[in-house]
């Protein structure tokens, strides 16, 4: 039976009508909730990631639902959760804010107009933790899609909540630990640093492609060997050349998770061919393949119980037909992760 919203006469094999995926339903009736959060009041480099989550609606439209993967995900229904109306607006109130301390090099916390930014990102988070929360209560799988990398804290938060342990599996080329950037507390380069603070039961945080980081963020790693595992790009890199098979790496990267995770992919965790518009890009980052290996892995031994997809820009004014590739690979890497949380939901359930 399809989810309501979807007309009897749908033709996942046609091409999309309107809505995620041509698919989209009603959230009473989806299994995975997708939040649009479209952000980027801390992006501190190249802007963009405001128009992330329209871009990758629009794009989804031409995404073939049968996935090779993960099956035909759209039949669990997933509903658009749209952020526009209050994120959005907030975001373009508070642009110029950010943008004027951005452009000073940053501020001191005391300085009003990064009190302003982050009072909205506390705002922001509030709104993102609701969401979350309305999902959860109602047994769903909720799910963050950026705008900047601060756009996931209220979630993570959320679903921390209702486990005794979540970790989380960081696929990103940043570590994200920084205490503040630029004078901003809810910074992009920060969420990590605010999770591990506010959520003591997040724990362990595997990171997965890191290859910027910060002297401070480097300290911590090695300081909290037991609560944040980095699997370094060049890490990585060292196991292949090596001669170690990429899931042999996988399984040990698994390995160090416990049964309930959180998946938060940043898009410049990829190779940055997949990803050339947002804000960041840094040379190396995994490929599709791996991405999909690693995905396959942990739905077939973990639960999901959320993710992220951030970062993911068409662009600074939003999408054009030249600018549209980062957001058609958004869309299909938003579509795998939603088969992977269902088919570690379908895992769990049929274990208990």
């Amino acid at each position: 039976m399809l989810p309501r919203g979807l007309d009897v006469d749908f033709d996942p094999d046609g091409p999309g009508e309107d809505g995620l995926y041509g698919a989209e339903c009603v959230p009473e009736d989806a299994l995975v909730h997708v939040v649009s959060v479209p952000w980027q009041l801390t992006a501190s480099y190249r802007r963009g990631t405001r128009h992330g989550p329209a871009a990758i609606r629009q794009a989804s439209m031409q995404v073939d639902l049968a996935d090779l993967a993960f099956g035909p995900v759209y039949q669990r229904g997933i509903a658009w959760i749209d952020g526009e109306a209050e994120v959005g607006a907030l975001n373009d109130a508070h642009e110029d804010d950010a943008l004027a301390v951005i452009a000073s090099g940053g501020a001191s916390a005391s300085d009003g107009r990064v009190r302003r930014v982050n009072a909205a990102g506390d705002t922001m988070n509030r709104w993102v933790y609701a969401r979350a929360q309305a999902a959860l209560s109602a047994g769903r799988i909720p799910a963050v899609v950026g705008g900047d990398h601060s756009a996931p804290f209220g979630l993570v938060q959320a679903v921390a909540e209702t486990v005794d342990q979540l970790g989380v599996l960081h696929i990103d080329a940043h570590a994200d630990l920084r205490v503040a950037y630029l004078g901003f507390r809810w910074s992009h380069a920060s969420v990590f640093h605010n999770v591990l603070a506010a959520c003591p039961n997040v724990r362990p945080l595997v990171g997965v492609g890191w290859r910027d980081m910060g002297a401070a963020e480097l300290d911590r790693v090695a300081a909290e060997p037991e609560r944040i595992h980095a699997w370094t790009d060049l890490r990585l890199a060292d196991a292949q050349l090596a001669g170690r098979p990429f899931s042999e790496v996988a399984r040990a990267i698994v390995d160090a998770l416990p049964e309930h995770v959180h998946v938060s992919i940043d898009i410049d965790g990829l190779d940055p061919t997949l990803c050339p518009q947002t804000g960041t890009p840094v040379p190396g980052g995994l490929s599709w393949r791996e991405v999909e290996h690693l995905l396959r892995l942990l739905a077939r031994s973990r639960t999901i119980c959320s993710f992220d997809l951030c970062e993911v820009s068409p662009g600074a004014d939003g999408v054009t037909e030249e600018d549209a590739w980062d957001a058609i690979v958004g869309a299909r890497l938003l579509y795998k992760l939603c088969g992977a949380a269902v088919v570690s939901r379908l895992r769990r359930e049929a274990v208990t």
